[in-house]
């Protein structure tokens, strides 16, 4: 796919993914939104279902869900590569799995997320547990809880 012919927006997405390669066994923070960042996520059975989906045992492959939020219009996840799955191959995993489940429960077709997602490879030096507890701190600081216990649609490994 040439980069040029594609409209300016995906031209911008395609141009920051050039040159970039996940490195298998890192640790990545990934933040993907919705398709027009609509709140698909502020129900209960949606977001109950796509939060089951990201623990589904075929979901991942080799990848490793270290910590997760799902937002209303958005979802975070820190993920350890394994050997064999690239970050796109894992993160498209976990947006086809949450889209089927979610569009089964809000009785709707089409996507859900958006095409691009923004990722930052944790350094060597980085505290993995401190991204994980920024991570699903997030309703707190969106207003959405007074406490991460009190937001329903979270997980960590540590906790």
């Amino acid at each position: 796919m040439n980069p040029d012919t594609l409209p300016a927006a995906q031209r911008g997405h395609a141009a920051l993914r050039r040159g970039r390669h996940s490195l298998p066994h890192h640790v990545y923070h990934v933040t993907s939104a919705t398709q027009g960042r609509v709140a698909h996520f502020a129900g209960f059975d949606a977001a109950s279902a796509a939060a089951r989906s990201f623990h589904a045992p075929r979901t991942l492959g080799d990848a490793c869900l270290l910590a997760w939020v799902l937002m209303p219009d958005h979802a975070h996840w820190l993920l350890q590569l394994g050997p064999e799955c690239p970050l796109a191959r894992a993160v498209g995993r976990l947006k086809t799995a949450s889209s089927i489940a979610a569009n089964g429960a809000l009785r709707r077709r089409g996507p859900l997320w958006q095409r691009a997602f923004h990722d930052r490879a944790l350094r060597h030096d980085d505290d993995v547990r401190m991204v994980a507890r920024y991570i699903i701190a997030n309703p707190v600081r969106a207003g959405l809880a007074v406490r991460v216990g009190d937001y329903p649609f979270w997980n960590c490994i540590w906790l």
